[in-house]
């Protein structure tokens, strides 16, 4: 998808401080994500959205990447330890997005909107 074709985003205005909470909740707690895309008026809000999808594919790609890396027995410290770094950069983020920032995630929002999720 070519950049004319996205979306604008919305004004920063358009995003309330409940928004920023939901986002950074969502993005460091994946069940908080779930969760907001079960609420009617928070799965409208497209800064709730955003936050909420990317952080359901970072938590699906990464659980499936541990769990395969952790089947391994030589490599299971490791995953743990890659899971654990990806939950830190989950929560920097999550402050990113309380701060009004609308978090791109490499890899991940390209994903996702290619997917039309986003």
């Amino acid at each position: 998808m070519s950049e004319d074709q996205q979306p604008e985003m919305p004004e920063m205005g358009d995003v309330t401080d409940d928004d920023k909470l939901w986002a950074l909740l969502s993005l460091a707690l994946p069940i908080v994500a779930v969760v907001a895309l079960l609420m009617e008026d928070k799965k409208n809000r497209p800064f709730i959205k955003h936050a909420a999808v990317q952080s359901l594919v970072v938590a699906v790609a990464a659980g499936v990447i541990s769990t395969v890396l952790g089947l391994i027995p030589i490599v299971n410290c490791i995953a743990f330890l890659g899971a654990l770094g990806v939950w830190v950069y989950m929560i920097y983020l999550g402050f990113q997005a309380y701060g009004g920032a609308w978090v791109e995630i490499p890899w991940v929002t390209d994903f996702a909107k290619g997917q039309g999720w986003l």
